[in-house]
């Protein structure tokens, strides 16, 4: 399981690096999401995967006994996918308001001038 998720963060990045690097503002976005995306599921694989075992210490013990699934990191990337979910529909509504300006959604429009503007 922790090979196959190796192999979807991998993909993940490379897919996020090569939408960034076309000149479309859209691709550019997803290819945030998808680095996005790809980072969380490395924060969830750093916190070692565990099946039915709670962060919770027996009254016996002072330590823990067995491999536990580590609370910080899934906090963490709950925190991150509430704040990315933000920061998404936001630039949405960028996007959305720079093509009803320029009528291209291509990034090369944004720097050339119009010909009225000369």
């Amino acid at each position: 399981m922790e090979l196959l998720l190796v192999f979807v963060i991998g993909l993940l990045y490379a897919a996020g690096v090569y939408l960034i690097l076309r000149r479309s503002m859209v691709k550019l976005l997803l290819g945030i999401m998808l680095l996005g995306n790809g980072t969380n599921i490395l924060i969830f694989l750093l916190g070692t995967i565990t099946k039915g075992k709670p962060p919770v210490i027996d009254e016996a013990y002072k330590v823990f006994q067995e491999i536990y699934a580590d609370p910080i990191p899934q906090a963490l990337i709950l925190t991150a996918i509430v704040i990315s979910f933000g920061l998404t529909s936001f630039a949405i509504v960028l996007l959305k308001r720079v093509y009803a300006l320029v009528d291209s959604d291509d990034l090369d429009d944004l720097n050339t001038p119009e010909e009225e503007d000369l």
